[in-house]
């Protein structure tokens, strides 16, 4: 009994000290939601927000949001470039054909022209005799496979084509890799052996694959000139078929795309080996015989010769003549290829022979340059540094490797120092 007594009396106390402390903790809650009305995760945000503020983590959140947007507007950028340069290709293709289009209309107004019924001749300067020969028709029954082949590769009906063998692999790869370089899509190589038609493939590189036999005549003048032989009898085929065909040798390295720089007025456009102006275009040479007396000094007229390593030709009678001529003359001659080339575009009629009616024009030097020009002019001048030719060809030099190689490091990757080390000739 008395320990009950005592609890009754513990009891109402401790219910009166509970109900002080509820009432208390009610009044602290509402004096500290005066005086924090946004509580303690008010307090936190605004922790937060001042920490947003500072400078350092505020930098960084700036920082990777000018980095977001920059790639944005880089990948916007590639994207419009990509675009750009695919409708700058076809420009140039549409360009090209534009041009090839209107010296074919200047051509054939020429031939009209001069098939017209005969009139008065007009003032001095005016009088204007036909060059451009019309193009023959082509005749796809020659060579039904290669004229597939021409359809799938040739733009605006021409292409540039090599001849080659295994002998020469290492520069017929500095070779297509320049023409890949510039843009050049409509090139093909005829391969002479299965060993280099393998290797194009390999590379992707278009490819033809033809069998041919060097003449017992060309047996003797060695490799290259066996083969130099043999492209006349082969680029035929590519001309009965409506080809033009800009024909080159392998030792040649390509800076520019050469069909921007063609003029196609001409049955035959070939580079010069001359070196400079009169060289290369002409010039009047004066002999002197003493014995003569009065009329000792005797004039003449000299021209570098055309060389047929790198030479446009177009599908018409007088330049398919040519090939026929050439490729009969080497059939029974032991003779240089570029010599007969040049005797049978240039020699006139004469007693017991007639000479080909046909036109042609020598590309500019400067453009389509030969080695010794480049070797033993151009790479002294200051005033060329800058200067990019269309193409250059080793022709000059015995060393065509190297020299291929350390045109590529000066023109293609800007090692000043490539083409400074080689003698101006072939000495070592």
């Amino acid at each position: 009994m008395g320990k009950k007594e005592m609890l009754g009396e513990r009891g109402p106390t401790r219910y009166y000290r509970i109900a002080y402390a509820v009432i208390i903790g009610m009044i602290m809650g509402l004096f500290w939601a005066y005086l924090r009305p946004n509580g303690l995760m008010g307090s936190s945000v605004s922790s937060t927000r001042g920490f947003e503020r500072m400078p350092v983590g505020g930098s960084v959140k700036k920082l990777d949001g000018a980095i977001l947007n920059l790639e944005a507007k880089v990948a916007m950028l590639e994207r419009e470039l990509g675009r750009l340069e695919k409708e700058n290709a076809k420009l140039i293709k549409i360009k090209i054909r534009n041009d090839v289009l209107q010296q074919e209309r200047n051509a054939a107004m020429k031939q009209l022209e001069a098939l017209s019924p005969s009139g008065k001749v007009g003032p001095v300067g005016t009088v204007k005799s036909v060059r451009t020969q019309q193009k023959v028709q082509p005749d796809e029954s020659v060579n039904p496979n290669l004229a597939a082949l021409l359809k799938k590769i040739a733009i605006n009906e021409e292409l540039i084509v090599s001849i080659s063998n295994n002998n020469v692999r290492d520069m017929l790869q500095i070779w297509f890799e320049s023409i890949q370089r510039v843009g050049v899509t409509n090139y093909l190589v005829v391969a002479l052996d299965d060993e280099i038609a393998s290797f194009c493939n390999e590379h992707n590189v278009p490819v033809y694959r033809r069998d041919a036999t060097i003449s017992k005549s060309q047996a003797g003048t060695g490799s290259n000139h066996a083969i130099s032989g043999l492209k006349f009898h082969l680029l035929r085929e590519f001309l009965v078929l409506g080809y033009s065909v800009l024909l080159s040798d392998v030792d040649i390295v390509f800076l520019q795309n050469p069909f921007n720089h063609l003029h196609r007025d001409c049955d035959v456009e070939s580079m010069s080996d001359g070196f400079n102006n009169i060289t290369a275009y002409g010039y009047d040479d004066v002999s002197e015989d003493p014995t003569m007396g009065w009329s000792r000094f005797a004039h003449t007229m000299r021209i570098w010769v055309f060389n047929s390593g790198l030479f446009y030709i177009r599908p018409t009678v007088p330049s398919i003549e040519l090939l026929d001529r050439v490729t009969a003359r080497l059939s029974k001659e032991k003779a240089w290829d570029q010599a007969v080339f040049n005797e049978e575009l240039f020699n006139p009629s004469h007693p017991g022979y007639e000479g080909l009616h046909a036109s042609r024009r020598v590309l500019d030097f400067y453009l389509f340059m030969n080695s010794k020009v480049l070797f033993k002019h151009l790479r002294k001048e200051a005033n060329f540094a800058e200067y990019k030719p269309v193409t250059i060809h080793v022709n000059y030099h015995p060393d065509k490797l190297e020299r291929m190689r350390a045109i590529v490091d000066h023109y293609v990757k800007g090692n000043t120092n490539a083409l400074r080390h080689f003698p101006d000739g072939s000495e070592r």
